[in-house]
């Protein structure tokens, strides 16, 4: 106390405000250390071809010809999560698949298959993801195909 009563007012305030900083930067440290971070909220979704690579999709078929690709769903949302998988060739459902219920970090593979039922060029083969409560996709990755009539 002898040594503070002996200072001038500009030290005091100087020696108050670097105390303060000290016990916020402390205060600041134990509230990071304390409250864990919540990382961002995402699902991954992929298809593959067959090899397990993202190559190798089908391309050009025919008519009534299946084709196979690999699905996968990684649930990065922080909770467990309710998925359906829909796909769609030309805009007509073609299959369902769900509920696909995965916890956090979980992951789900499946090889799914579609099959044309008719001739075109260009036929758009779309896989959707929907969220659990989600009316519109939640996901959505396509294809193109080429059909040919089956001869």
């Amino acid at each position: 106390m002898a040594s503070w009563r002996g200072q001038n007012l500009v030290d005091k305030v100087l020696s108050v405000i670097l105390i303060a900083a000290i016990l916020g930067a402390m205060g600041t440290l134990g509230y990071v250390i304390a409250t864990p971070k919540i990382g961002e909220k995402f699902t991954e979704f992929n298809i593959l071809g067959l090899e397990r690579q993202a190559i190798e999709y089908p391309k050009e078929m025919k008519v009534w010809e299946q084709a196979s690709v690999l699905v996968g769903i990684v649930n990065r949302e922080q909770e467990t999560v309710s998925y359906w998988l829909e796909v769609r060739l030309g805009g007509v459902i073609k299959s369902q698949i769900g509920p696909i219920e995965l916890a956090h970090d979980q992951n789900w593979a499946e090889i799914v298959s579609f099959t044309p039922d008719r001739a075109g060029d260009a036929q758009k083969v779309e896989f959707l993801l929907y969220k659990q409560g989600q009316s519109e996709a939640y996901r959505v990755i396509h294809l193109w195909i080429d059909v040919e009539d089956h001869k």
